[in-house]
């Protein structure tokens, strides 16, 4: 319903992740009511953790701040509609 309206404001995925995350993204706001994020951003990391390996994390919202590190070529922050994307794999520091 909502592809290709989706806007990335910054990402060092592969532009097949990305893709990928906008389409999960769209999916979702198609299942869940767009109020119901924790839904929205569970449906997010459960698809990624089942294609790309565990460890994934989304967060899904209009309002948030966050402080974090991933691992390189997991990261993308992307708007759809009103609502704002942050999908990443986790990364340890030594």
């Amino acid at each position: 319903m909502l592809e290709g309206k989706a806007m990335v404001e910054d990402s060092d995925m592969l532009v097949k992740m990305q893709v990928q995350a906008m389409s999960l993204a769209s999916q979702a706001l198609d299942i869940f009511d767009v109020v119901d994020c924790k839904s929205i951003a569970g449906h997010i990391k459960k698809e990624f953790d089942e294609r790309y390996g565990s460890g994934w994390q989304c967060v899904v919202g209009s309002n948030f701040g966050c402080f974090f590190t991933h691992s390189k070529g997991t990261f993308i922050y992307f708007q759809l509609e009103t609502l704002k994307f942050l999908i990443f794999k986790g990364a340890s520091t030594p």
